[in-house]
């Protein structure tokens, strides 16, 4: 099924596993399989598995295991390919206006009503395929090619945290505030990550998304609780 994997160093530290260079949901979850096979082992040696689009990292302490170790261990695991399955989260959406400042330039662009824009954005389920950019900020797959935009020219020097947007043929939604030049096409009340928690992170890799549009009445009973009052 699928590549053979392919095992080699990445600097002194950690393994690369890789299954080859194709991005698609069976690649993926040929990862987080994996990925959940080495992290159920409880290997000793182990300090993190940090899965990406179709390869992982196994960082391990040097001082109580070798690349050849390593790479033992991993290749004797014996791990299921069968479909990966994670958690699915819903995540409530208000989409445009304030919230969503590009969702007229995505439904434009794309030859659509921003009400299309929204059914077509909400109807999917999408894959955490890995985090990065900032801390809990999900690159999901599976979004509908129809509502493909690319970048601003300009990113924007604040973009506020919750807000989802589109970038080429990705959706996401930034965990914080920060720069950013994807198209704003609404915002989740929802808190991504929260430090105080543990995990701080509401998207794990390998979960499954779905958006849930809300009015603003929603939106605000729920950054209430979330985010309570005076947060921003």
């Amino acid at each position: 099924m699928g590549e053979t994997m392919n095992l080699k160093p990445l600097g002194d530290s950690a393994l690369l596993v890789s299954f080859g260079e194709v991005i698609d949901e069976e690649t993926n979850d040929r990862v987080h399989a994996l990925a959940g096979a080495i992290e159920k082992a409880n290997f000793g040696w182990l300090i993190e598995v940090v899965p990406a689009y179709s390869s992982l990292a196994v960082i391990y302490d040097p001082g109580l295991i070798d690349f050849e170790g390593v790479k033992r261990a991993v290749e004797g695991l014996g791990f299921s390919e069968e479909r990966f399955e994670g958690r699915l989260v819903e995540i409530p959406v208000l989409y445009g206006g304030d919230y969503g400042p590009d969702l007229e330039f995505v439904a434009e662009y794309n030859g659509l009503t921003p009400e299309e824009v929204i059914e077509i954005h909400s109807r999917q389920v999408y894959s955490v395929h890995f985090l990065g950019f900032l801390p809990g900020f999900a690159y999901l797959g599976g979004m509908d090619e129809r509502i493909a935009t690319p970048r601003l020219e300009r990113p924007r020097l604040k973009v506020p945290a919750g807000s989802v947007g589109i970038a080429g043929k990705q959706t996401g939604i930034y965990p914080l505030e920060s720069p950013g030049g994807w198209r704003l096409i609404g915002r989740t009340p929802l808190r991504l990550f929260n430090p105080s928690k543990e995990p701080p992170t509401l998207l794990q890799p390998g979960d499954k998304v779905k958006f849930v549009p809300i009015d603003e009445g929603k939106f605000e009973e729920l950054y209430e609780a979330e985010w309570g009052e005076g947060d921003d």
